[in-house]
């Protein structure tokens, strides 16, 4: 005999190899479902539900281009108001407003 099927069960008896273990937990049955039992789904038109996830995908993606080019934009503007970055372009525009007004 093995060393598994040496031991010795709840109720005292040696496992035998040829037996079929038998779970407690696994011959009990499920409980009943309670409350009214619904009719099944309708079938799916998967033609349909693709269209839907295509879209859907889409969408996520459109809104995270636009989070990521907003973060991206708040990040440089934090930068630049720290002096962290300095910006050619708006020291530019800086010097073409002053000189339009004449100064």
């Amino acid at each position: 005999m093995c060393a598994m099927a040496s031991r010795g069960r709840r109720g005292g008896a040696p496992t035998r190899e040829d037996e079929p273990r038998r779970d407690k937990r696994a011959e009990q049955q499920a409980p009943a479902p309670q409350g009214p039992v619904l009719p099944p789904p309708p079938p799916v038109d998967y033609g349909v539900f693709m269209q839907g996830l295509v879209q859907a995908m889409q969408t996520q993606a459109h809104t995270q281009a636009a989070l990521q080019a907003h973060l991206e934009a708040q990040t440089h503007y934090l930068l630049r108001r720290t002096g962290v970055v300095g910006d050619d372009t708006l020291a530019e525009e800086a010097v073409e407003t002053d000189s339009e007004r004449g100064d």
